[in-house]
């Protein structure tokens, strides 16, 4: 499958069409390489607003983008055993399954009438499926699904008698270790709702699934890990979304504080592992170490900040990081990629972006920024990635739910 693959996207960029001129390199955001001005080139069929005027991105010198194909809403991503692909969508209730071809994918609905489905994981032939409110387990044959099973069940969402349509956050993602045990990440309710905390099953966490559908704490103060992945080693990390309107440390809420407060993680996860939330942020000055909340944690004696291990890397605040996935992305080898979504409240904006962080001797390195220009001068945007995971072919796959795409890249 991998040739026919290959061979397939031979023909497609082949009948791609360019969007736009590309002009000289320009420093990273991270710093660490150059990027160029690459346009946005589009197939048949794909060339819909936004992309019926050009449009360009940052990349690494030599790769191209694709609009591959366009999907509504496109949140996250996962390859089959076949090498198709599948994007779920919250929005519309399903998952929808693009089959490679010569030119643009040939699309069908794969499975519909789900709860806001989310995460999307497999393990050999078995697909997992996270809805809101639960985790399901299907077969994958041929195509189709079979055979679902319920694995999880009773996670909580906007429907919970108890949270009466308050929940910020009830989109779930899934992942499953090398030993077969499935991982699902559980959203607190609100911004800074200390209760989550307390909660049966508890909330702002990752739940670990038992084999008789119960569920565990396996990691806590995740305000909302959407960001959820394997490593190659087998550990669990997450990518988190933090919190919002946090006080400096006289207590006052300040635009020049929150725009840079606190750091939004990437944590490699142990069992009992705390990221804090809501009484400890993760710091960025202090070298990503958790300081004490002073709206919610003044004393310490909710929770000892200094006995929380450092973060492991750590984001911009507020830039949102949704999908995540450990991947390679052409010369800057293996590593993590994370769907930088952009943020919602800050002043300027933080820009939408993919990230890399290369793997090394079992740990991740630095931000790099490998795909930016989703955002304009102004802070308008035409596009916003959720999750970049590798191809069978070794292109990178984008998904971005603004503009209602999937972008191959290819990396050179």
């Amino acid at each position: 499958m991998r040739s026919a693959l290959s061979v397939a996207s031979a023909l497609l960029l082949a009948g791609c069409s360019a969007g736009g001129a590309a002009s000289g390199p320009v420093p990273s955001p991270a710093g660490d390489r150059p990027l160029a001005a690459t346009a946005v080139r589009t197939l048949g069929g794909t060339d819909a607003a936004p992309f019926d005027q050009p449009r360009e991105l940052q990349a690494p010198p030599g790769w191209t983008v694709t609009v591959w194909a366009r999907v509504p809403a496109a949140r996250l991503l996962a390859w089959t055993p076949a090498s198709t692909l599948l994007v779920s969508r919250p929005k519309s209730g399903d998952v929808v399954e693009l089959v490679p071809g010569a030119a643009a994918p040939t699309q069908r609905t794969l499975v519909s009438g789900l709860n806001q489905p989310h995460g999307l994981a497999f393990a050999g032939d078995t697909l997992y499926v996270a809805e809101s409110d639960q985790v399901d387990r299907f077969t994958y044959r041929a195509g189709a699904l079979s055979g679902k099973r319920v694995v999880a069940a009773g996670l909580p969402d906007d429907k919970s008698p108890e949270l009466r349509g308050a929940y910020a956050h009830a989109l779930k993602s899934v992942t499953v270790g090398k030993d077969g045990t499935v991982y699902v990440s559980v959203g607190s309710t609100g911004n800074v709702s200390a209760e989550d905390r307390e909660a049966t099953p508890e909330r702002a966490t990752i739940l670990r699934v038992g084999d008789d559908g119960s569920t565990s704490t396996f990691a806590r103060g995740v305000r909302n890990g959407t960001g959820l992945a394997v490593d190659p080693g087998g550990a669990v990390w997450t990518a988190v979304n933090n919190r919002d309107n946090i006080a400096d440390e006289n207590g006052e809420v300040r635009t020049e504080y929150v725009n840079d407060h606190p750091l939004e993680p990437l944590a490699k996860l142990t069992e009992g592992r705390d990221l804090g939330w809501p009484y400890c942020n993760p710091d960025p000055d202090h070298g990503r170490a958790f300081v004490r909340d002073v709206q919610l944690n003044p004393d310490g004696a909710k929770l000892d900040c200094g006995a929380l291990p450092t973060v492991e890397q750590g984001m911009g605040a507020h830039s949102a990081p949704l999908g995540l996935s450990f991947g390679t992305a052409g010369s800057y080898g293996l590593g993590a990629l994370v769907g930088v979504h952009g943020s919602w409240n800050r002043k300027p904006p933080r820009p939408p972006e993919v990230s890399f962080f290369a793997w090394r001797a079992g740990a991740v390195g630095p931000q790099q920024t490998v795909l930016t220009g989703f955002q304009l001068e102004d802070g308008s945007r035409w596009g916003r990635p959720v999750m970049a995971v590798e191809g069978p072919d070794q292109a990178l796959y984008v998904s971005d739910d603004l503009a209602g795409a999937v972008y191959r890249v290819t990396t050179g």
